[in-house]
């Protein structure tokens, strides 16, 4: 990451946290000790401030230094960040929003599998099986990351589980564990208008729980974690903008 991105990068976290900690800029600046116009540069990613400084600043919004500069040290994760969870974790929901907000383009990769296919996932599965999915989906991921270097991408739910494809998208993008509790990915499948997961299958609760504990391993590989049980989708798009 260069030395620009990374500023910026801080700037954004210095802002969420701000807003998080309901303070105007006037008010965290006061209790900072620093003028109005710097703490606005910092925020903006125009300014260097010294450790000493950027101390008092973190204090001042209710945060830590570290926090404020665990920024990963690489090129791709200000510009490519990829999605990923089970289903009903709020993937596409954030993803659209996330890729609004920093204006790029949004991709679902089950969607990009089902146009290589010409088939639905359903489909896909049920005539052809995993395997042919997996590199439909190895193809697919390769077509987005062909496309540009700045894109937010949801990924389908069990990617963990291609060794190859998911070390792929972790060498080239940012990528973020979007996690909720089992209830919650429940409650918005249903929500969306899908009851198939308790009508057909009396233990899916279970089967979702087990599937859950299987893949966490897997899923703690991201380079970044966010919790979104319960959570306002537009105060998760704040805090991946200043994930960076």
């Amino acid at each position: 990451m260069e030395v620009q991105a990374f500023l910026s990068a801080l700037g954004r976290r210095l802002r969420a946290a701000r807003e998080a900690a309901g303070r105007t800029v006037t008010e965290a600046a006061a209790r900072a000790g620093v003028s109005r116009r710097h703490w606005t540069e910092t925020e903006a990613g125009r300014a260097n401030p010294s450790v000493l400084v950027l101390a008092r600043q973190a204090a001042a919004v209710r945060t830590t230094p570290a926090h404020l500069l665990d920024i990963p040290w690489r090129s791709h994760g200000a510009e490519r960040i990829a999605l990923v969870g089970l289903r009903g974790a709020g993937k596409s929901t954030i993803g659209r929003a996330l890729a609004l907000e920093l204006e790029v383009p949004f991709v679902e990769l089950d969607r990009r599998v089902e146009e290589l296919a010409g088939l639905s996932l359903g489909e896909i599965f049920d005539l052809h099986g995993p395997d042919v999915f997996r590199r439909f989906e190895r193809e697919a991921l390769e077509q987005v990351l062909g496309e540009g270097t700045r894109v937010v991408i949801a990924t389908g739910g069990s990617i963990v589980s291609s060794g190859a494809t998911f070390e792929r998208l972790r060498e080239t993008c940012h990528t973020v564990w979007l996690r909720a509790d089992p209830e919650e990915h429940f409650r918005r499948v249903i929500a969306q208008g899908d009851h198939r997961p308790m009508r057909e299958n009396p233990r899916a609760m279970e089967e979702l729980r087990a599937i859950l504990t299987e893949r966490e391993p897997l899923y703690a590989q991201c380079d970044e974690e966010v919790d979104t049980t319960g959570q306002n989708p537009s105060a998760l798009v704040r805090e991946l903008v200043a994930i960076g």
